[in-house]
Parts: C-alpha cells; sequence; structure tokens
C-alpha cells in the first residue's frame, strides 16, 4: 500500500506544478477532513505556485444539525492561512457555482496584474533599448561618416 502512495502523490505533485487555483473542500459533519486540510495546503504550497488561488471549501452546509466544524472554524483557518473561504451545499447546489467563480475571478485579477506587470517592464526595457539604439546609431553614423571620408569604397 506504501508503494501505491507513494506513485499517487508523484503523480498529484505534477498537476499541482501548473495549476493557478484549487478548491480545498472539507465535509462540516466531519471533523477529521478539516484536519486534513493542513496536510493537502501544504502539499499545495510545496508542489503549487506560490501565487496559487486557493479556496477552502466547507461543503454540507444543508446538514448544520450535524456540523461538527463551526463557520468561525473554517473562516478562521482561511484567515490565518491566507484563502478565501465559502460554505456549500451540494445537494442544494448552494454557493457551489459562486465557489468557482470566486476563484476564476481572483486567478483573472493575478493574471492581468502580472500581465501588465510584464508589459510595463517590457516597455521599460524597450524604452532603455531605443535611447541605447539611438545611443548607437549616433556611434554608428558617426561611424559610416569617418568611413565615408576614407577612400574606402565597397562596390556589390
Amino acid at each position: 500500500m506504501m508503494h501505491m502512495t507513494n506513485r499517487f502523490r508523484a503523480i498529484t505533485s505534477s498537476y499541482y506544478r501548473g495549476a493557478l487555483g484549487a478548491l480545498l473542500v472539507y465535509d462540516i459533519t466531519r471533523h477529521n477532513t478539516f484536519e486534513n486540510v493542513k496536510k493537502w495546503l501544504a502539499e499545495l504550497r510545496d508542489f503549487g505556485k506560490q501565487d496559487m488561488v486557493v479556496v477552502l471549501v466547507g461543503n454540507k452546509c444543508d446538514l448544520g444539525s450535524s456540523r461538527e466544524v463551526s463557520e468561525e472554524e473554517g473562516r478562521n483557518l482561511a484567515e490565518k492561512e491566507g484563502l478565501c473561504f465559502m460554505e456549500t451545499s451540494a445537494m442544494e447546489n448552494l454557493n457551489v457555482e459562486e465557489a468557482f467563480l470566486h476563484m476564476i475571478t481572483k486567478i483573472h485579477e493575478i493574471t492581468t496584474q502580472k500581465s501588465l506587470q510584464f508589459k510595463m517592464a517590457n516597455d521599460h526595457k524597450t524604452s532603455t533599448n531605443l535611447q541605447a539604439a539611438k545611443q548607437i546609431n549616433i556611434h554608428i553614423d558617426h561611424e559610416v561618416t569617418a568611413t565615408k571620408k576614407s577612400s574606402y569604397c565597397c562596390s556589390t
């Protein structure tokens, strides 16, 4: 069994690398699933990108009478770990789509910000390169002028 677990971990770690976001879901009626969140979060952080969007989701909020994990407990963990937080009910289709939309919106914000930073950096480089190119052109023009003054000629 240990051999299969290691194989599974090797496969899953490769999935984390390219992920932009993750929904980390626990069952509010089973406290042990909430306790496992920390282990899964550690894996996400070990193998995923630093800016990966993680939404902590407490599922089965329709079963409030069987609740073992309070909403406050879930929210506190999310705040402590810098995660987004929601409670959902897959059975009642409550906040399920919203959880995905929230994650996608955050990913879009981060991607847009990165793109803007990249564009600004490239604009700065282009501006710097244009200034350098002007200097080079001036330098080259001087060389061409100096060459023309000499008797050296090149015919094609």
